[in-house]
């Protein structure tokens, strides 16, 4: 089964990794690499952090990490798919790279990852597999990407300002029609503004099953039109009149901290206490869901077929896996980024790191909703900019 799983894999012209009893190998070959990883640099916390993995991996096994801060993933697919069609097959620019989602089955549908190298890591061990670790917006990950992080879509707000927010959908709208031009939401294709409409579509469609299946357009209108009937009466009431949107989420940071809005959005449950930490946010400040529920998923690390560095990367990714660095990026002290780990099989302190629950982090229990297919990303942004992205 795993030799046809392997050979099924050299078939579709991906690279296979060096052997998983030959770790030791695999670190040798790393020291004195360089790996370009091409990571979103929106958040200080988060550079902080990969700051922090920089310093470890080049103290313990003389891999120099440059972290690449960009701002939208899918240009750096771009840039890797255009150097595979030149032909540059073995010194690419990017070394390894945070994805998910729609980027991901780009990458894997033009054979543009490095594979067969995840589970071999040593720290793989530590994986929970009960988390959806294996699936990335309903496709298979196939050893192609390491898991990272967790993340769910959660809402910001002030409790000086909103005693009892906002739980659906409907009562968003409601809530901005009583407060207009103090709700808004990111500009996709951004993220987190895509991921907004993402949360809306599966309250609002008739049926959200559909949305775990590609996108068929000729249902197209009918699954959707609720999405804009709802945007339509939205817009007109939102932050200047939702002519304007902020570019990123981090824009509606300060906008939230000084009142001008009410809420902001976030992918990371304890965003809201690291922020508060950081003096960017008032104390006051807390975290929520909707009542059904919110978008969930994981995060990945993957590394293009034509990287330079692939066992500096691997490294660098099974050191971004260890206990260790899963326990401090979920200090919401550090970052607050919820691990992919399976806790039981840490130490009570690491635990404890884990648990560790700051004021204004998450402190509800909000379901988590399945991301859509992938397919749905594009022609949900596609949509979006035809209707409202000249306004």
């Amino acid at each position: 089964m795993k030799t046809a799983w392997l050979a099924g894999l050299i078939g579709l012209g991906i690279a296979t990794a060096v052997g998983a009893a030959d770790w030791a190998s695999v670190e040798s070959k790393a020291k004195g690499q360089t790996v370009y990883f091409n990571a979103w640099g929106g958040g200080e916390s988060i550079n902080q952090y990969i700051d922090w993995a920089a310093q470890q991996t080049q103290e313990r096994y003389g891999v120099t990490l440059k972290h690449v801060k960009i701002t939208d993933a899918a240009e750096v697919v771009k840039r890797i798919k255009t150097e595979l069609d030149a032909g540059r097959s073995t010194d690419g620019t990017v070394d390894l790279m945070w994805v998910n989602g729609e980027n991901f089955k780009a990458l894997k549908q033009a054979n543009a990852l490095y594979g067969n190298w995840v589970e071999a890591l040593p720290n793989w061990q530590y994986v929970d597999l009960t988390k959806p670790v294996r699936q990335d917006f309903s496709e298979s990950t196939d050893n192609l990407e390491a898991p990272w992080g967790m993340a769910q879509l959660t809402f910001i707000a002030d409790k000086a300002k909103v005693a009892e927010p906002p739980r659906s959908a409907a009562e968003l709208l409601a809530f901005a029609k009583t407060n207009p031009g103090r709700v808004t939401y990111p500009k996709p294709p951004a993220f987190h503004g895509t991921t907004f409409l993402k949360q809306l579509l599966t309250e609002l469609t008739p049926d959200p099953a559909v949305l775990q299946q590609p996108v068929d357009s000729a249902q197209w209108a009918a699954h959707t039109q609720p999405l804009w009937d709802y945007l339509d009466e939205l817009h007109p009431v939102t932050w200047r009149e939702g002519k304007n949107f902020p570019a990123t989420q981090a824009d509606m940071i300060p906008l939230l901290a000084d009142g001008e809005l009410l809420l902001a959005l976030t992918f990371n449950p304890n965003e809201a206490a690291n922020l508060i930490e950081s003096g960017q946010l008032p104390d006051t400040a807390y975290s929520f869901g909707f009542t059904k529920g919110t978008i969930g998923n994981v995060h990945f690390l993957a590394i293009p077929a034509n990287a330079k560095a692939k066992e500096g990367a691997q490294v660098v990714a099974n050191f971004l896996l260890s206990p260790e660095a899963q326990a401090r990026k979920a200090d919401v002290k550090i970052w607050g980024d919820p691990t992919v780990v399976d806790v039981t099989k840490l130490t009570t302190e690491q635990q404890a790191t884990m648990n560790n629950k700051a004021k204004g982090a998450l402190a509800e229990t909000v379901p988590t909703l399945p991301e859509p297919h992938a397919s749905w990303v594009e022609a949900l942004e596609t949509e979006w900019l035809k209707r409202y992205g000249s306004q």
